[in-house]
């Protein structure tokens, strides 16, 4: 599972995200978890993970990793679980989970599901015991799953920061989901074009004015320069154009414009809109 290449599904990440938002809460309250689905080499595959510890991984103390879950049996053509099937696989999560806490220090980073397969990944203090712990929870348990249970040594945590934490792209579909969902949320169709608003932040006035004379070619429009003193991009630009939002509409523009600041020592901040029934 670590070496599959990982590209973004658009069209089925936001349906996804709606699916899986439920079942964060059973994992650890009061931190950052997110969902996201992309294509695999053999097909779909989805991600649940703590994107916390991006800022903080590796932890030195934790240089074991573990994997663990079960094969599916219920699961559709795509190798997606089904959605009776999951009220299972949170239980053996859950399960499994309450045994890691009570007898090991550890730390639930995320879960990946593909090919009928969903799996929980931890990192460890110490691998003492463990196998035959959850062999024994497995098989006491969910004595009819098919478990799987793979311990190895990640003392650089490139299972979470090369493999579940999502790319650039699948990080733009998830920031442009969060706004998507609160218009689809108030009524909005997504299906009329309007006005969307944008902002970046740029080092020096100069970057920020060539910037501003390539994106007028693109026909959109300033609405604003500012100076602001809170950070070394000083130079802000407010700018805005008639455009679709919906989810593979507005992350088209929203990464060349991202990838556009660049170019220019510049940092894109993000858009907003109103909502149009």
């Amino acid at each position: 599972m670590l070496g599959v290449k990982r590209t973004t599904m658009a069209k089925s990440f936001i349906i996804l995200g709606f699916l899986f938002v439920f079942s964060l809460d059973s994992f650890c309250q009061g931190e950052k978890w997110d969902v996201y689905m992309a294509n695999y080499e053999k097909g779909a595959g989805s991600t649940v993970l703590d994107m916390a510890f991006k800022a903080k991984a590796p932890l030195k103390e934790y240089p074991f990793l573990l994997i663990t879950g079960v094969k599916v049996n219920d699961c559709g053509p795509d190798g997606l679980p089904t959605k009776k099937a999951f009220d299972e696989l949170y239980k053996i999560s859950d399960k499994i989970k309450s045994i890691m806490d009570g007898s090991f220090p550890n730390k639930l980073v995320g879960t990946f599901t593909y090919q009928c397969e969903r799996v929980d990944y931890y990192y460890l203090t110490d691998t003492t015991k463990v196998r035959e712990q959850l062999d024994l929870a497995y098989d006491n348990n969910f004595p009819k799953s098919d478990k799987i249970i793979k311990l190895q040594k990640d003392s650089k945590w490139d299972a979470y920061i090369s493999f579940l934490y999502p790319n650039d792209e699948t990080l733009e579909y998830m920031s442009n989901q969060k706004v998507i969902f609160n218009l689809t949320d108030a009524g909005d169709k997504l299906t009329k074009p309007r006005k969307v608003d944008h902002w970046l932040y740029f080092k020096t006035s100069t970057d920020r004015d060539k910037f501003a004379a390539f994106i007028v070619q693109k026909k959109y429009k300033i609405e604003s320069k500012n100076i602001s003193e809170k950070s070394n991009l000083k130079y802000q630009l407010q700018i805005s154009r008639i455009d679709l939002v919906d989810l593979e509409s507005i992350t088209k523009i929203t990464l060349e414009l991202r990838k556009k600041a660049l170019e220019f020592n510049g940092d894109y901040d993000g858009w907003e809109t109103y909502i149009v029934k």
